[in-house]
């Protein structure tokens, strides 16, 4: 498994752990997974306050979105329901689940444009009011 070391600018050149191949390719895009806890239900749970979230979002790390924001809500099972969003952009896409049994949001923006990880998990994390949050970054070639 690589590993990938957290770095200030997440498009610098960085040991990523054991590479296959004799030289390193050059980076394609970021991919990043960020778990939110402790969210406040009330944000999580409405619809029009995810698509906000999206515009903002979007402009904050400027992104470009391509069609609307879905925003659906489902799931049989309490322990998985709640809102699931997806938005793509013009670089890929950005993505979410609302886990309304525990408050947690779970992100994931991917995108060949450079953007902050670090910017994205902060705003998010103020925005739906996380306590804390987990943030792992995966840099694409």
């Amino acid at each position: 498994m690589t590993q990938v070391a957290m770095i200030k600018n997440p498009l610098e050149s960085v040991s990523t752990g054991h590479i296959l191949a004799t030289e390193v390719q050059p980076l394609w895009g970021i991919a990043s997974a960020i778990d939110i806890y402790g969210c406040d239900p009330d944000k999580i749970r409405n619809d029009k306050t995810i698509r906000r979230f999206v515009v903002e979002l979007c402009d904050l790390i400027e992104m470009k979105r391509f069609g609307e924001t879905q925003v659906v809500h489902f799931g049989e099972d309490e322990r998985v329901a709640g809102y699931s969003m997806v938005q793509l952009i013009e670089t890929s896409l950005i993505s979410a689940h609302f886990a309304n049994l525990t408050n947690t949001t779970y992100l994931d923006v991917f995108s060949c444009k450079p953007y902050d990880p670090e910017t994205v998990r902060n705003f998010a994390q103020g925005f739906f009011g996380g306590s804390h949050s987990i943030l792992n970054v995966t840099l694409r070639r």
